[in-house]
């Protein structure tokens, strides 16, 4: 038999010992639920994994992502959310290794002219969607051709690329085929440039006065975990300028907290932000814009 003073050790353990029970069961509940979250993202997105020891592999980063994103959006300071989306088995590094295909290069190059240098009134905010002059979000898929996309949707190349490299085939080429012939396009007929400017850098003024009157090929750095699982809101931060993704600026405004925004279009499908586009900050300190935005931008002249 146990005597008095055993008998007051295991009463004085006895809320450790359930509290311990208790970090268990919890622990095994909200694995479980998360087992659960997992299987219906799969059966949402159509994923199939080779055998257990992958899809094990994929739960993990599954669940740290989910992590991350919770604890992110918990948080709430700032302007814009996160969400569990199509990219949530893949790390950071995975994910910007199959997504974004921009080779920025240092080319020894002359100045060409900006045609909208001397524009002075511009309108308040602009959205070249509602004017007829955006194509459909595509998804690029497990492919580095964002710089393709960026241009006017026309050329393809999954191993990274340069915008002005599409302007200038296009130019070459006279023209790129059409919808029937070549379906990663999404526009019908020819489409044809004679050729192309950049807009000047570091500058998001002169950028604003191209947005105004075209939608623009620009490049900024989407590296981070945050732009992986952007779902709404105005995009901040965090990001470097260490440009790696060609996108396209369609738009500008401000949001209702007086934010000032870029309007963006991206080709990641139209599950990701905000049914394929994002808006980032505009008008930051920082010359090169929110992250890098306006430091590589041009765009084909008629």
């Amino acid at each position: 038999m146990a005597s008095f003073g055993q008998n007051q050790c295991i009463l004085a353990l006895m809320p450790f010992l359930s509290a311990f029970i208790s970090l268990v069961m919890c622990r095994e509940l909200q694995e479980t639920s998360l087992s659960n979250k997992h299987e219906q993202w799969m059966a949402k997105y159509g994923k199939v994994y080779k055998d257990a020891s992958e899809k094990e592999k994929r739960f993990q980063i599954f669940k740290n992502n989910v992590a991350l994103i919770e604890s992110f959006n918990a948080a709430g300071n700032k302007p814009y959310k996160l969400a569990i989306n199509q990219f949530a088995d893949q790390t950071n590094d995975e994910f910007k290794a199959s997504r974004n295909g921009y080779f920025r290069e240092l080319r020894t190059t002359t100045e060409t002219s900006f045609k909208y240098e001397n524009e002075t009134a511009v309108p308040a905010t602009i959205d070249w969607r509602k004017k007829e002059a955006v194509t459909p979000i595509k998804d690029q898929g497990q492919c580095g051709s964002c710089w393709a996309f960026s241009t006017i949707d026309a050329t393809e190349g999954c191993m990274g690329g340069l915008m002005e490299d599409g302007f200038q085939f296009i130019i070459k080429n006279g023209g790129i085929t059409t919808e029937a012939n070549y379906p990663y396009k999404a526009a019908d007929g020819t489409s044809k440039i004679k050729g192309y400017e950049k807009v000047p850098a570091n500058s998001e003024a002169a950028l604003l006065k191209a947005v105004a009157n075209q939608p623009i090929s620009v490049s900024i750095d989407a590296s981070g975990s945050a732009f992986q699982f952007y779902s709404s809101g105005v995009f901040t931060g965090e990001c470097g300028t260490q440009l790696d993704h060609g996108v396209t600026a369609v738009g500008y405004g401000t949001a209702d907290d007086g934010t000032k925004y870029w309007l963006v279009k991206k080709s990641w499908g139209t599950e990701w932000g905000e049914q394929g586009y994002i808006r980032m900050q505009r008008g930051i300190d920082a010359k090169e814009g929110l992250c890098g935005i306006a430091m590589d931008a041009s765009y084909p002249t008629a």
